[in-house]
């Protein structure tokens, strides 16, 4: 190859480098980067930060408890924190000192710490009047109790003795130096970042998996990843339920669907349902009743115009105020039945279509399905329709 030739290959090498690098931000100290892995020494890892840039971590910033959490081709995000001629330093959080730094060299730390917004990691020691008192390198900081988690926190003392990760808030060095730390700031910026990958998925119809994370009467909330939703009572299954408590738990893994999701005035509103992936129990149970069938059942409300009893899971019938009595006038199903009562009925009509059971208590045990549907079972007799019995009533009043 001739020097012309290699002039030439050379200048087109260092343009293509420049347009590359004209359409890439300059990266100073401070600013937060995201690279992959290339190497793993003994005291560093170094990271390709594009564009030619590399980084370097010291291996501490990605242990715990001496043990790697990371591999080559790895991705990390990091801060600069020094730029030593191309060679960017960079850090995760700022962890305890070693036994030999001075407590100047800690200060220096913090104080990098506050201005580029570096996590630290600190052990909690005690708890104190309005929060917890933390110890980052040997100096004493103070984490408000609203700071801890991103919820109310009753139990503050569970977190003694552990090491956590904080932002370092308000720091004064001094002899009686000022340090304020929060963890709560750093679960945000992780739940931001997981929403932002949620809600890559999230539509109406969409099946995730979530956490059970609180519990109100009314249902139950669900963390899909960085986004809350509601398992409303209603949507936990087809069986009625009182509360969400009586099928879930604090922690439990869940998948549910998404029903709707809407914008209030109160932020996000994301409805889930349990009931939505369950197999719907009404086809198979309805096709094994017909009239004149026995049924065993609970309870479970009651209406002025009669008591709902689930047979099975999911499926209740409606024992009309009409069929409670066997031999008196009932005027309320209270009269009659109590709510978690298990009583024996009869089918008095099945209504596939329309989902609708019609029960009778008042049926005689040797009433057949043929005397059901001639209007025979009812001990005393029965008297035709509602309707004849409403005129009955009446013309008696009348008389």
């Amino acid at each position: 190859m001739s020097s012309d030739e290699e002039d030439f290959g050379a200048l087109f090498e260092a343009s293509e480098r420049q347009a590359h690098n004209r359409g890439r931000p300059r990266l100073r100290v401070g600013d937060e980067v995201r690279g992959r892995i290339v190497s793993i020494g003994r005291d560093a890892v170094f990271v390709d930060l594009g564009g030619k840039a590399e980084g370097s971590l010291d291996r501490s910033q990605v242990e715990r408890e001496g043990v790697l959490q990371v591999k080559v081709g790895d991705e990390v995000t990091a801060r600069i924190v020094a730029n030593d001629g191309g060679v960017f330093t960079l850090r995760i959080r700022l962890g305890q000192p070693s036994a030999g730094k001075r407590a100047g060299e800690v200060s220096d730390e913090l104080v990098r710490a506050a201005e580029l917004r570096i996590p630290v990691d600190g052990v909690v020691t005690e708890v104190v009047k309005g929060g917890l008192s933390v110890t980052v390198g040997g100096v004493r900081g103070f984490c408000p109790a609203s700071q801890i988690d991103t919820r109310f926190v009753e139990k503050l003392d569970l977190f003694v003795g552990q090491r956590l990760t904080f932002r370092v808030t308000t720091y004064e060095p001094g002899r009686r130096g000022n340090l304020v730390l929060s963890r709560r700031v750093l679960l945000e910026e992780e739940r931001a970042a997981l929403a932002a990958k949620t809600r890559e998925t999230l539509t109406v119809g969409a099946v995730l998996r979530g956490t059970v994370v609180g519990f109100k009467p009314f249902g139950a909330f669900v963390d899909l990843g960085g986004l809350e939703g509601m398992l409303h009572v209603s949507e936990l299954g087809f069986a009625r339920v009182g509360t969400p408590e009586e099928v879930l738990q604090l922690g439990q893994d869940v998948e549910v669907a998404v029903l709707s999701i809407a914008q209030t005035d109160k932020g996000e509103r994301i409805a889930l349902s349990l009931k939505a992936l369950a197999a719907d129990p009404w086809p198979d149970t309805a096709a094994s009743l017909t009239a004149g069938s026995r049924v065993s059942g609970v309870v479970t409300r009651l209406q002025p115009f009669g008591a709902f009893v689930e047979i099975a899971p999911g499926v209740e019938g409606l024992v009309h105020v009409s069929e409670l009595g066997a031999e008196r006038r009932v005027t309320h199903p209270r009269e009659a039945v109590r709510v978690g009562q298990r009583v024996d009925a009869m089918v008095l009509s099945v209504d596939v279509e329309r989902r609708r059971l019609s029960l009778t208590l008042s049926a005689r045990e040797d009433a057949s399905a043929e005397d059901i549907a001639a209007g025979l079972g009812d001990a005393p007799a029965r008297i035709g329709t509602l309707g004849d019995r409403a005129r009955v009533m009446r013309e008696g009043g009348e008389g």
